[in-house]
């Protein structure tokens, strides 16, 4: 009975003075933020693109639409792709030019 009560009380001394930790754990850190995408989005419709790449989980693109959702789209949507090298080829050109 003194040995449960030894326990418990060194249970509550660590929680009360243990450090308290803001990060999140492993598992959040580490999950893919996209588990199902969408081939059609209206491009008219995308605010902004956010490319995401995580170490274990493949590449993700995240579109915030003008109505404030978030949807992720397919990397290998053909516009997208064409968006992508356009992007691509514009850094090229300037980093050209500034040499």
């Amino acid at each position: 009975m003194e040995l449960k009560a030894v326990l418990l009380a060194a249970l509550i001394t660590v929680a009360v003075y243990g450090t308290i930790s803001h990060a999140k754990p492993i598992s959040l850190v580490e999950r893919c933020w996209c588990r199902s995408t969408v081939n059609t989005v209206p491009q008219r419709n995308i605010r902004e693109l956010k490319f995401v790449h995580t170490p274990n989980c493949p590449f993700q693109v995240i579109a915030k639409l003008k109505n404030a959702k978030e949807v992720c789209i397919n990397p290998e949507t053909k516009w997208l792709q064409q968006y992508l090298k356009n992007a691509l080829e514009k850094m090229k050109k300037a980093k050209q030019q500034s040499n």
